[in-house]
Formats: structure tokens, C-alpha cells, sequence
């Protein structure tokens, strides 16, 4: 066992979780926290042998857990979601300090939501059996039955909270899961090890490997035994997953960047607005939800900048484990090179700033909240995800002009849409998106399908769309009358 690593009073083990059983490698690589750059320890490195004892173990146990009824399965999960609750700090703790996530945040909606995602899933499970189809010839019994083998792999940006969302439903649909934790922020993943042991959880149901993407992940994927793969991150890495995965026809699950429009219509209330505007610096930026490309009516456009400027000279950035603070570090010195970079090339070619625009005075790996304008559609910083706290502004004449400039990017996850209800619900109804929040952002609900299109995405978590996802779907044909063979049927 490598050396444990120690936050705020908790204990957290670098190693990989396999078959109910902490395994170390021989290979390490260091952990440095956003927040200060200062060395954590050193993490088990995944390698073939890990890949594939992992798979072995998930294999193994995949015939018991899915035999398992979803009612026989809930209690394992219910217990799952109490162990989270119960480490609930140090996870809030660990978090904040491996991926630089606001504490507040942690303890207000990320933990919480985490208990939830599992419990929610093991409850809605239970309805899965129990919807028949009735037409005039038959009954269709549809189950849904285990896929097998889940690969599991999440972002540095939210690592519990997305894990959890997926393997609530996962799990609850009787698969057997490997976890790929993201290699900048690991140490949630392995606390929620901890968490699915002393749930009961029996080995080889949850695992953990640790490792790079371009290696542990790599292999993982290509693996011909698995029955599924969840991903969420960036498009490059999906395209490598899905050509690996597709290759075996395992099909995947791919939640993957944004680039959504914030519309200000000419009716829109400037103030509230402007507030919700303030909160995409949240996280520094590092969220693929958030409206990142501000599309602003002409008319109401110097009046919007004055209000959204008056709030973000309010943002207190700073520590993510100070209370007060709103904008924190990002994640990695090569994420804060990329963000930069963005921002140096887009004032080179004469887009303005209207605030912001440099590194943070705070610390190494912490950026001013950025405003960018002048800019045209073509514009890289207008067309790529920058993920870190740099948005831009463009203004717009009439409805034409501003359909064509939301649509205007290969991306199509979320948006919001600010004006009188009906008029914005009339615009979101135009704008090629997932999902569009009007006069709102961030209300999630989950039983509602989340994800997107074009480069945002495959496929819809959430309800019964992770269901469809995580099981292979079967229907039972039963006849109302006796069935006389024919060759002349159709």
C-alpha cells in the first residue's frame, strides 16, 4: 500500500480499488493541489495487470449482482448513499482541495446531489418492469435487462458528482462498474470506494483505476469483454474512446463539451440577468454547462455590460475552502496556459476586453473573471471552449441574426434564454441545443433527459434515458389470441 494521503484530518488511500481489495502499483504519479501547487502524494498508476484484474473482478461478479431483483438490489444502494452522507465533510474537504472545487459549493449541492444520484436511481429502478405495451394483437412485456462490464470515466471539473450520476443508474440496473477517476483530481473516487465497502457492496461489483487517460483509460475502452462505456469530457478524448469502443460495437455514452449561448433578449429583466451571468465564473469557468457565449440585444447591450460588470467587480476570488470565496483556481498549470492563450491570441487579432484578461493576483493557477467583445463569428475564442472563467460578448439586431449566432458553433449541449417567458420560450424552441434554461440556470432534475448534440455529445443521461443506456432492452411478445402459423403472415 503507497503511502495514504492526508487532507484536512481525513484519510485517503492513492491506491486502486479491485475486487473489494486495495491494490498499489509500482508506478506512481505526483498529485499537486490547484489551490496552493503544493504536492499531495503520489497515486497508483494503472497498468495492463490493474486493467485487466479489474475487468476479471467485474466479470466474476456481474452473474450474482445482476440476478439480484431491482427491489434486492436497492438496500446495497441505499446503504452506498448513506456512507456518502456519512463521509460527507471529508469528501467536501478532499474535493475542494484535490480539484480546487468552492467548498461551499461541496457542502450545498454537490454531496448532496451525490446521495441522491444514487438513491434516486435505485428507486426509479423499480418501475422498470412494470410498463407493458397493449395493442390489439399483444402484451409486449419490455424488461431491461444487465448489459455486463461498465467503464465509467469522469472530469476533473465535478469527479463525484458525475461519477455518482452515472453509476446510480448503473448499478441499479444490475451492472458491474469500473471507475477511471480523472488523473488531476482522484481522490473523491477513492473515498467513494471506501463509501461502496462499507455499504456491503460485494467485490468486484464497484472498481477503481486509477491511471492517464492515453494509457489506463486507453486500454480500458478497447477492451472487447466490456458492455458499455460512459464518458464525459472533451471531444479529442471521445472520438479516441468511441473509435477504440466501436471497433468491439460497445456502445458509449458520450457527454462532452459546450460552447452555449446566454441570450439577453430586448424584454429581459437586465438586473436578474446580469446576476445569473455572474454565476458562469463559477467552478472558474470549468463547467460545460454554463452560458459562456453572451448574445446580447442591441438595445439593452451597454445597459447589460454595466449591470454584469457591477457583479462580477463583486466576485471575491480567492481559496476555494474559504466560505466567501465565488471563483477559485483552475484545475492544472497547463489548463491556465490554455485559458491564456485564448485570451492573448483573441485581443492579438483586436477583440477588446471589457474586463479582466490576465492571471490573478491571488495565486499561480487563478484568472481574472474575463469579458471579451468586438469579435466576430468565426472567431476561435467564439467557436472553441475555452473552460475556464472567459466569456464573450456579441450583440444582436433582430431574431434572424441572433438564431444564426446561437447555432453558429459545432457545439450544441445547453443555453440560456433571458426575456418575457413566452417570448423566450419561443426563441429556445429555435436554438439547436440539449436543453435551454429561460429566465433560470441550473435547475436540474433527474428525471429529465440531460446532453447534447453536434460535438456536445452522444446519447441523453438522466430517467429513463440512462436506463436505455445501461441495459439492453428486451420485449416479450405475448399473443391475445392463439397464433395459427402462416407463411402468408406479414
Amino acid at each position: 500500500m503507497k503511502t495514504p494521503i492526508e487532507i484536512a484530518g481525513a484519510t485517503v488511500s492513492p491506491d486502486h480499488y479491485i475486487n473489494g481489495k486495495r491494490i498499489a502499483s509500482a508506478d506512481t504519479f505526483e498529485l499537486h493541489s490547484p489551490i496552493d501547487q503544493a504536492l499531495l502524494g503520489r497515486i497508483s498508476e494503472g497498468r495492463p495487470e490493474h486493467v485487466e484484474a479489474a475487468i476479471q473482478a467485474a466479470e466474476a461478479a456481474f452473474p450474482a449482482w445482476s440476478a439480484l431483483s431491482a427491489a434486492e438490489r436497492k438496500p446495497y444502494l441505499d446503504r452506498f448513499a448513506e456512507e456518502i452522507g456519512k463521509r460527507a465533510e471529508t469528501l467536501c474537504q478532499v474535493e475542494s482541495r484535490d480539484a480546487g472545487v468552492l467548498l461551499s459549493r461541496m457542502r450545498h449541492g454537490v454531496v448532496p446531489r451525490a446521495m441522491l444520484n444514487i438513491s434516486w436511481f435505485a428507486n426509479h429502478a423499480l418501475d422498470l418492469q412494470n410498463r407493458p405495451i397493449e395493442t390489439e394483437q399483444a402484451q409486449h412485456l419490455v424488461r431491461h435487462a444487465p448489459a455486463g462490464v461498465v467503464v465509467i470515466i469522469t472530469p476533473w471539473n465535478a469527479p463525484l458528482m458525475l461519477s455518482t450520476w452515472k453509476l446510480g443508474p448503473a448499478l441499479a440496473a444490475g451492472n458491474t462498474c469500473i471507475l477511471k477517476p480523472p488523473e488531476w483530481a482522484p481522490l473523491s473516487c477513492s473515498l467513494l470506494a471506501d463509501a461502496a465497502q462499507a455499504a456491503g457492496l460485494p467485490p468486484g461489483v464497484f472498481n477503481v483505476v486509477q491511471g492517464a487517460g492515453a494509457t489506463t483509460g486507453a486500454q480500458l475502452v478497447a477492451d472487447p469483454r466490456l458492455a458499455r462505456v460512459s464518458f464525459t469530457g472533451s471531444v479529442p478524448t471521445a472520438k479516441l474512446i468511441a473509435q477504440a469502443a466501436g471497433a468491439n460495437l460497445v456502445p458509449c455514452s458520450l457527454e462532452l463539451g459546450g460552447k452555449s449561448p446566454f441570450i439577453v433578449l430586448e424584454d429581459a429583466d437586465i438586473e436578474n440577468a446580469a446576476r445569473t451571468g455572474a454565476l458562469m465564473y463559477r467552478n472558474a469557468g470549468q463547467v460545460c454547462l454554463a452560458g459562456t457565449r453572451f448574445l446580447v440585444h442591441e438595445r439593452v447591450a451597454e445597459a447589460f455590460t454595466a449591470a454584469m460588470k457591477a457583479q462580477v467587480e463583486q466576485l471575491k476570488v480567492g481559496d476555494p475552502r474559504d466560505e466567501s470565496t465565488e471563483v477559485g483556481p483552475i484545475i492544472h498549470p497547463r489548463q491556465v496556459e490554455r485559458v491564456a492563450g485564448f485570451v492573448e491570441r483573441a485581443v492579438a487579432s483586436g477583440a477588446k476586453l471589457l474586463w479582466g484578461g490576465q492571471r490573478h493576483e491571488f495565486g499561480a493557477q487563478y484568472f481574472q473573471p474575463t469579458m471579451v467583445a468586438g469579435l466576430k463569428q468565426s472567431d476561435e475564442i467564439v467557436q472553441n471552449e475555452v473552460f475556464g472563467p472567459v466569456l464573450t460578448l456579441q450583440t444582436f439586431a433582430d431574431e434572424e441574426q441572433l438564431v444564426a449566432m446561437a447555432n453558429g458553433t459545432d457545439y450544441g449541449l445547453g443555453g440560456v434564454c433571458y426575456g418575457e417567458t413566452e417570448h423566450a420560450t419561443a426563441v429556445a424552441e429555435r436554438v439547436r441545443t440539449g436543453f435551454i434554461w429561460i429566465n433560470s440556470f441550473g435547475i436540474r432534475d433527474l428525471a429529465a433527459p440531460f446532453g447534447g448534440i453536434k460535438r456536445s455529445g452522444v446519447g441523453r443521461e438522466g430517467g429513463d434515458w440512462s436506463f436505455e443506456f445501461f441495459c439492453d432492452v428486451k420485449d416479450i411478445v405475448v399473443p391475445k389470441k392463439p397464433f395459427r402459423a402462416s407463411f402468408s403472415q406479414r
